[in-house]
């Protein structure tokens, strides 16, 4: 199988989607437990989520599972979130803290990896986003995920519904930020919080340059926005994702709209 699914767009949106794929090669899959075969920590159904918000928008779909190797961290495995519980390049444990390997990978099986799952996703997304930026002059990248809104291991309480990361605004202009963050505000009865526990993985930070004019922002969802129950068989829920799609679609439309604004040049 192919690590990355590409559809490309002529707007200025590139959506990037690193973890809702579930493909784990056979060789990989012999060395997971019985709790790591669950791909528990899946985006659950975040491609059907956005599907069709917005026209003409660019997508990078990652089609392996985060245990294979995950599309959204540091290459080099440094933690995004120093002194924090976290999962790292190639997780060692699930959300919960959990074993998931019966033979955990070698340094050899990462770098094999990295290369060939890790590299061509970031290869095709940094395609896209250059393709992007030379059709408009700017390019504004949505990296779209989900996560259940209650795991103790990773933070405290209830996890808002909407979770928009810019690395404390380093990532995109303040005017992305805010438009996000006033659509969320508004978008009863959702919660919403701008920098909370996520601020952002490493493809928002790593891409967001604001003055080469590609802005980057993240979106963590709670999964009990749009799913049945945060637990297997992880149910796309149609009803509850019919009334969280208009406010996705809402967000979307501001950012693609604010582009010419942006130094765009076209």
């Amino acid at each position: 199988m192919t690590p990355v699914t590409v559809s490309q767009g002529g707007g200025p949106v590139v959506l990037g989607l690193p973890h809702t794929g579930t493909y784990v090669p056979d060789a990989i899959a012999a060395n997971l437990n019985d709790n790591g075969r669950k791909l528990a920590d899946t985006d659950w159904h975040i491609d059907r989520l956005y599907d069709g918000l917005l026209d003409d928008v660019t997508t990078v779909t990652a089609t392996f599972h985060r245990y294979v190797i995950d599309a959204n961290r540091d290459p080099q495995g440094a933690s995004l979130y120093p002194g924090q519980n976290t999962t790292g390049l190639v997780p060692v444990t699930d959300f919960d803290g959990a074993a998931i390997w019966k033979t955990p990978p070698t340094a050899s099986d990462i770098d094999t990896r990295r290369r060939d799952y890790h590299a061509p996703y970031h290869a095709a997304l940094t395609a896209e986003l250059d393709r992007v930026r030379a059709l408009h002059g700017v390019a504004i990248l949505y990296d779209c995920h989900s996560i259940r809104s209650g795991i103790p291991y990773l933070f405290d309480g209830t996890l808002p519904d909407f979770n928009i990361g810019t690395n404390t605004g380093a990532t995109c202009a303040a005017v992305i930020e805010s438009a996000a963050r006033d659509i969320c505000a508004n978008a009863a009865p959702y919660t919403s919080i701008v920098n909370g526990r996520f601020k952002g993985g490493w493809t928002t930070r790593h891409y967001g340059r604001p003055h080469e004019n590609i802005h980057a922002i993240q979106m963590e969802l709670a999964q009990s926005a749009y799913l049945t129950h945060e637990a297997a068989p992880w149910s796309y829920d149609p009803a509850k994702a019919a009334r969280l799609r208009p406010h996705l679609t809402l967000i979307l439309t501001a950012l693609a709209a604010l582009a010419p604004t942006l130094g765009g040049t076209k």
